[in-house]
C-alpha cells in the first residue's frame, strides 16, 4: 500500500524484509550455478550458501555443520516431529532408539499441534498455567510414567521458545533438564524468539530447534533446522532425492532465499540488545496507552517474561473482528492471533488453553512490533483504538438506556 501512511504492527505474522536482505537476495539471483555443481559457478553458489549457513548458526550459538535449510518453519517442524528422530553419539555400535511418544505444549503453533507425524494416540498436549507457561511438574510426572510403562522407549517433547500470540517465553532450559533426565529428546520451535531474544542452543539444552526467515527480516519461504550436535538421525526424511543439505533435505537449494536469510540473521544478531530495549519501551507505551483508554483491558501474559515486541490484549465488549476492520480502515495493521490461511478471525486455542473466558478471548488482539516500528506508529494505533473504545461505550450507553 502506498500514499496514505499506515502503521504496521503485525511483525509476528511476518516482518518486512530488511533492505540489506532484499539487496543480497537480488544479487544472489544472478548466481548462475547449482550449489551441487563442481565448476566455478557452482562453487560460487555453494560458497554463498555456506556463508549464510554460518550466519544462521551464529544467531543460535550453533555449529554451521548442524544447520539444514528448509522451505520454512512449518516444513522444519513437520520434518523433525517424527517417530523416526533418533540420537546416536556412540559410533557404529550405538543403539538407535526412535521416539514413540510426542508431548507438545498446549499453546504450540498449529504446525506443531496438527503437523507432526506421530499417530494420533501417541501425541499429547502439555497443560499450561494462566500465563501460558507449561506445567513442568506435569511434564516430569508424565515422562516418569512413560519410562516406567515403556522401559527403553524414548519420548520427544516439543516446546516453543516464545508464543506467537502472547509473546510468553517458555522455561525451555528447565524443561530440557527434565526431558533429558528421562532419556527423551527436546525440540523447540524458536521461530518467534529468533531475532527478538538471545538464543544459545547449548545453554537452552535443546536437541534441535527450528527457524523461519520471514519472522526476522528475511524472505518468506525459507527456514532452517538447527541441531545441537551431529549425533542426530532421521529414519523417515520427507524430502528424498539428490542428497542435498547433507542428506537431510533433498532438492536444489533456494540460494537467493538462503543468502537473504543469512544476512537477516546476522543483522538481527548484531542489533538484538538495542532493538530489544527499544521495542520493549514501545510495547510498554502501547499497553499504557490502551489502559489509559480502557482500564478494564486485559493484557495476556502481563507480569510473565515475554518477548519485548508482543502485546496480546482484549477490552471487554470490543469484538476482535470489528476492531480489526476499524483499525485497518484507520491505517493500522494488527492481528487477532496467529496468521491463518483462511484470513478469518478465529477464537484463540492459546487463550483457551490459558483458561481465558471465551467472551474475553473473542476480543483478543495482538500488536507485534519490529524494526520498522516507531513512536508515531504507536500513537497512530492509540488514536484509532480510542475510536473503538468510544464506539463500544456508546453502544453500552444505548443498551443501558
Amino acid at each position: 500500500m502506498t500514499g496514505t501512511p499506515r502503521a504496521y504492527l503485525d511483525h509476528n505474522a511476518t516482518t518486512p524484509m530488511r533492505p540489506e536482505a532484499v539487496e543480497a537476495m537480488v544479487a544472489a539471483l544472478g548466481l548462475a550455478g547449482n550449489p551441487s555443481s563442481v565448476h566455478g559457478e557452482g562453487r560460487a553458489a555453494r560458497a554463498a550458501v555456506e556463508r549464510a549457513r554460518a550466519q544462521v548458526a551464529a544467531l543460535c550459538g550453533a555449529s554451521a555443520a548442524n544447520v539444514v535449510f528448509t522451505s520454512g518453519g512449518t516444513e522444519a517442524n513437520a520434518t523433525i516431529l517424527s517417530p523416526g528422530l533418533m540420537e546416536c553419539s556412540g559410533g557404529r555400535d550405538c543403539v538407535r532408539v526412535p521416539a514413540t511418544l510426542l508431548l507438545y505444549g498446549a499453546t504450540e503453533h498449529a504446525c506443531v499441534r496438527d503437523g507432526h507425524r506421530f499417530p494420533a494416540g501417541n501425541a499429547e498436549a502439555i497443560p499450561v498455567d494462566g500465563a501460558g507457561r507449561i506445567d513442568l511438574e506435569w511434564l516430569e510426572a508424565r515422562l516418569a510414567r512413560f519410562a516406567t510403562e515403556n522401559p527403553g522407549a524414548r519420548a520427544l517433547v516439543s516446546l516453543h521458545l516464545a508464543n506467537n500470540e502472547t509473546g510468553v517465553i517458555q522455561p525451555v532450559a528447565a524443561a530440557a533438564g527434565i526431558v533429558h533426565s528421562h532419556g527423551g529428546l527436546l525440540h523447540s520451535d524458536a521461530v518467534q524468539g529468533a531475532g527478538k531474544i538471545a538464543i544459545d542452543i547449548n545453554a537452552l539444552g535443546v536437541d534441535v530447534l527450528t527457524l523461519s526467515a520471514h519472522k526476522l527480516g528475511g524472505p518468506k519461504g525459507i527456514g532452517a533446522i538447527v541441531f545441537r550436535s551431529s549425533a542426530y538421525e532421521l529414519a523417515d526424511k520427507p524430502m528424498r532425492g539428490g542428497g542435498q543439505e547433507r542428506g537431510w533435505r533433498a532438492g536444489t537449494e533456494n540460494v537467493p532465499g538462503i543468502v537473504a536469510f543469512g544476512l537477516a540473521a546476522e543483522i538481527a544478531g548484531k542489533t538484538l540488545a538495542a532493538e530489544g530495549e527499544r521495542l520493549c519501551a514501545l510495547r510498554d507505551r502501547l499497553e499504557a496507552g490502551i489502559r489509559a483508554l480502557a482500564p478494564e483491558t486485559a493484557v495476556f501474559g502481563h507480569g510473565t517474561e515475554r518477548l519485548p515486541n508482543t502485546s496480546a490484549f482484549a477490552t471487554p465488549g470490543i469484538k476482535a473482528e470489528t476492531a480489526l476492520i476499524m483499525l485497518d480502515l484507520a491505517g493500522v495493521a494488527l492481528s487477532s492471533g496467529s496468521a491463518c490461511s483462511s484470513g478469518k478471525v478465529r477464537r484463540s486455542h492459546v487463550l483457551d488453553a490459558m483458561g481465558v473466558d471465551p467472551a474475553m478471548s473473542a476480543g483478543a488482539l495482538r500488536a507485534s512490533l519490529g524494526w520498522t516500528t516507531c513512536e508515531a506508529d504507536i500513537e497512530m494505533f492509540l488514536a484509532a483504538y480510542a475510536k473503538s473504545v468510544a464506539a463500544n461505550r456508546s453502544r453500552e450507553t444505548q443498551a443501558a438506556a
